[in-house]
């Protein structure tokens, strides 16, 4: 048991991880980093030449392979190293070098696809009639269904070049939001006066005491609304970046071009926002639950973020963690849980906290090597929601890596976040049966379902703002502060109902939220949670053939788009029926919570 914060050198071996797994020395790194340099050389050996024969073509490509797994393993190792104490000059180097040396091997991989789509289709077809060619057919296939979006070497030039202006909003945004926006000073529960910040904010959103949640409430938002049409104009003209990148690139909206790099049909996204849609009168009952449990005659923007059960003062040493973990996820079955306690066993997981470590969380590694957790454990139950969350990660990653080669091991952004809910979703679900405390059953349940508030139903919320604010500038219309703050609050009075008082400052929160600047992304929080849900609920309920199905999905890596491999698993997310599936479990649990709380 780890409690007070120490040296890294004072932790003992068995708490951290084994980066000697990737590279023995940093030596050995030196080595790996002058090969790499060698191979990017290699480059003016293959450029312009792609068509000339299927020796060369089969040979740029797995040299391109080759040098991408270089990479990897340098710039992995290297800042791994630096986040177990991010103070040591020799890692944050390394680091250093790693990037510039991957922005050099971007630069001269850099024609590879230009020369691919500019080949003549007869004899692009006559190269991939080469047996050896045929592992790469998925990649080559991704290359060329987006040909039509893709323009002449100079336009294309033009537009990398004009990127740089198009993330203008956005790190302009990132200036005003992080370093200059001072929001100002409220009185805690003890009447102390302290300063409000973006760190702080659900602290006191969530404190017991009321006046401290309106405090904090009001504050924030007084702070984003003194400067109300700067915010605008900084969206707006994000907005239109992405309309003129996707007019350009001739496609039929921002949303569609934004979609397309996954390969995902704008009907998924219209089927999360009209189901979530189906499902608000189930949302407005939890939060007519959470007014009558909070005693409240009016339930306002600033009481929903309170825990209805407080927090349970648990101490669950690591050790524990780990068994209640591999407990809830036995559904899985046996190989996975033997993969499961590798990982605990063999130096993946990086434990407890120290100077100068990282904080947070991750699942990183190398293909060559195996996955790796960092975590920052404190034996609470939240840190053993963390321990099944980064171990889906790794053992995605796990299955990902051992069934596929290295061009397909990586999994797309839509995919990736399923095999770590999924698993949270199993333990919780496990403690939610066996503990016999109401109390902390309440707690679990009201846990799970605020899951479900953020990820669910919030960030639909916000997918429907990016569609509306995307749209209405493709028809012309100027994104006022005035226009801005008018939707947002109608999607508020929609999602929140007549449950919640729609404080007037909630109308320009869209001001505040950074994902609006990274457009339709937030969205696969939502399709990624519901997958899981959906993928959890029928392991439960079929068992084996859910499971293999699940088992298959995790082998497969990216040797597929994200929708047909979540289709082979189970959920075809072109349909309503996972996001439904998904929240039929939300209301089930909320029929739980309601009857524990009633005859609490």
């Amino acid at each position: 048991m780890v409690h007070e914060l120490r040296e890294r050198k004072d932790i003992p071996a068995e708490y951290k991880w084994k980066l000697e797994d990737i590279f023995s020395s940093n030596e050995e790194w030196e080595k790996t980093f002058l090969e790499a340099e060698k191979l990017i050389g290699f480059a003016e050996k293959y450029r312009g030449k792609l068509a000339e024969s299927p020796d060369l073509f089969v040979e740029c490509l797995e040299w391109s392979d080759n040098l991408s797994l270089n990479i990897e393993e340098l710039y992995t190792y290297a800042r791994m190293r630096r986040d177990e104490d991010n103070r040591i000059a020799v890692y944050q180097g390394m680091t250093d070098k790693a990037s510039m040396l991957s922005v050099r091997a971007g630069s001269a991989l850099s024609f590879i696809v230009p020369e691919i789509l500019a080949m003549p289709e007869d004899r692009l077809q006559d190269l991939r009639k080469d047996p050896r060619l045929e592992i790469y057919n998925h990649y080559l296939e991704n290359i060329i269904r987006q040909k039509d979006h893709v323009l002449s070497l100079a336009e294309e030039k033009l537009l990398a070049e004009a990127s740089e202006l198009a993330s203008a909003p956005s790190n302009i945004f990132s200036m005003a939001n992080d370093a200059d926006l001072k929001i100002g000073y409220i009185s805690d529960e003890q009447g102390n006066q302290v300063e409000l910040t973006k760190g702080n904010f659900i602290k006191y959103m969530e404190s017991t005491n009321r006046r401290v949640r309106k405090e904090a409430f009001q504050t924030l938002y007084t702070a984003y609304g003194r400067q109300i049409n700067t915010w605008a104009a900084m969206l707006n003209s994000s907005v239109k970046a992405d309309v003129f990148f996707a007019r350009v690139r001739r496609y039929n909206s921002a949303i569609e071009a934004a979609l397309d790099n996954d390969n995902v049909p704008l009907t998924v996204y219209d089927s999360l926002i009209s189901t979530v849609n189906e499902f608000l009168p189930q949302f407005h009952r939890y939060l007519r639950l959470r007014r009558q449990v909070l005693g409240l005659d009016e339930l306002h923007m600033y009481d929903i973020y309170v825990p209805l059960v407080p927090e349970l003062d648990t101490h669950i040493p690591f050790a524990e963690a780990k068994a209640i973990v591999k407990e809830g996820l036995q559904p899985l079955g046996e190989e996975y849980l033997k993969v499961l306690e590798l990982g605990y066993n063999s130096g993946w997981i990086d434990i407890y906290e120290n100077i100068g470590k990282t904080s947070g969380a991750y699942s990183w590694g190398t293909y060559k090597s195996h996955p790796y957790v960092l975590l920052n454990h404190q034996d609470t139950l939240d840190s053993l929601f963390t321990l099944a969350h980064e171990m889906g990660h790794a053992l995605h990653t796990y299955f990902s890596n051992k069934n596929q080669i290295h061009l397909y091991a990586g999994y797309k952004i839509f995919v990736a976040e399923v095999a770590s809910t999924l698993n949270e979703s199993l333990v919780i679900q496990h403690l939610i049966n066996t503990t016999k405390d109401n109390k902390m059953k309440a707690y679990l349940l009201n846990h799970y379902l605020e899951q479900f508030r953020g990820t669910v139903f919030r960030q639909t919320m916000f997918a429907e703002f990016e569609k509306m604010t995307h749209t209405a500038l493709e028809s012309n219309q100027a994104l006022t502060a005035e226009y801005l703050s008018q939707i947002y609050r109608d999607l508020n009075h929609k999602y929140y109902g007549a449950e919640v008082k729609i404080d007037e400052e909630i109308a320009i929160e869209w001001a505040r939220i950074p994902h609006f600047y990274n457009a339709f992304y937030v969205y696969k929080y939502a399709t990624g949670f519901s997958a899981a849900t959906a993928l959890a609920h029928q392991i439960l309920k079929e068992g084996s053939p859910a499971v293999d199905r699940y088992m298959t999905f995790l082998a497969s890596g990216g040797s597929d788009y994200p929708i047909n491999l979540l289709r082979k698993a189970g959920v075809d997310m072109e349909k309503p029926e996972p996001v439904r599936q998904a929240l039929e479990v939300f209301t089930a649990l909320l029929n739980q919570l309601e009857k524990l709380l009633t005859n609490w």
